[in-house]
């Protein structure tokens, strides 16, 4: 009988040990499954195109992956564009800083840097900024050539799993100039 009850509590014992230990196993793989989602909607998307700056090499300019995602170097001083009025945009070599009628803009850190990137972000102010084109969810206009407008299509679930890719790139401390406006008539302020 001591045998018998030994068993029946090793078995109640087992049951929710098994259960929780299966649960945060499928907890790991529905995590891993919504950041390789993020990373394809990243790579997909382009974000690399901007946000990472390029480097020359021997094989011409190619994305400098020792800077993914980090936005326009904080160290590249970019003389004042010279744009005629009109439907004219400037963009770097770099493809980091563009200038149009709208201003002077500068690709962001998206990478997990506290002070400098996304670090302090939630992943509601990440989702609210998508929707809305406010820097932060509710800060200063996200300016051309940030197509957030395309990315407040998408669903909530493919911007939580933008957001938890983001979170994984290795932190750059890179702080992006803010961006310049301009008065529509060429003029850099």
């Amino acid at each position: 009988m001591k045998n018998l009850k030994s068993m029946l509590i090793i078995a109640f014992l087992a049951v929710p040990a098994t259960i929780l230990l299966t649960g945060s196993h499928a907890g790991k793989e529905a995590k891993a499954a919504r950041i390789a989602r993020g990373k394809y909607l990243v790579s997909f998307g382009g974000c690399n195109d901007c946000h990472t700056p390029l480097k020359l090499t021997e094989k011409g300019p190619q994305p400098d992956s020792s800077r993914m995602l980090s936005g326009h170097p904080e160290n590249t001083k970019l003389p004042p564009p010279e744009l005629k009025p009109g439907p004219w945009f400037a963009a770097t070599a770099g493809m980091t800083a563009w200038a149009g009628p709208w201003g002077i803009t500068y690709a962001a850190n998206l990478t997990p840097d506290t002070n400098t990137g996304l670090g302090i972000w939630t992943e509601t102010m990440f989702i609210k900024a998508m929707r809305t084109g406010k820097h932060m969810g509710s800060g200063r206009d996200i300016l051309p050539p940030m197509p957030w407008q395309n990315l407040s299509q998408l669903t909530d679930q493919d911007l939580r799993s933008i957001y938890a890719y983001l979170r994984t790139v290795p932190p750059v401390v890179n702080h992006v100039p803010d961006p310049v406006a301009a008065d529509g008539k060429g003029n850099f302020e």
